[in-house]
């Protein structure tokens, strides 16, 4: 009888990666990292458990993004109060706030309870080239 493998949360080994996001969608950037938080790069992933990795974003700030998304792309707050909706595009967003951009689309792509918020938590988002987890030894991973 073949057995079902179920990975150990205490047992699991996390690695640390770094993402050069220049010139890359954000969203296609987006899609890698939320993968490998989660841990579906890895052959004992369970859907149960958190067995992602540490990922690093670097220069989210040059990230692009296609077509007339920077126009047409709302970023949506909404506030129980009527008349409370605040809209702000995505070419403002990228310009001031480009990390929280990232991260934002990250969090939509991983599961939305309480293992999503726990896999949000290994990512490191940065506007620059530099970082500050250099003793991590991150290596780099690339996107296809």
């Amino acid at each position: 009888m073949i057995k079902t493998f179920m990975a150990n949360p205490n047992a699991v080994e996390r690695k640390w990666y770094v993402v050069d996001a220049a010139g890359k969608p954000l969203g296609r950037v987006a899609s890698v990292v939320a993968s490998v938080l989660r841990g579906k790069n890895k052959p004992q992933f369970t859907p149960h458990v958190d067995c992602g990795d540490y990922v690093i974003v670097i220069n989210c700030d040059k990230a692009v993004l296609t077509g007339n998304k920077l126009t047409q792309k709302m970023y949506v707050r909404r506030s129980p109060r009527p008349g409370h909706l605040k809209q702000t595009q995505y070419a403002k967003l990228m310009a001031e706030r480009s990390d929280f951009a990232m991260t934002h689309a990250v969090k939509g792509m991983l599961p939305h309870n309480s293992l999503g918020r726990q896999m949000l938590k290994k990512l490191r988002v940065y506007k620059g080239e530099e970082h500050k987890h250099g003793a991590q030894h991150p290596e780099v991973l690339e996107l296809d």
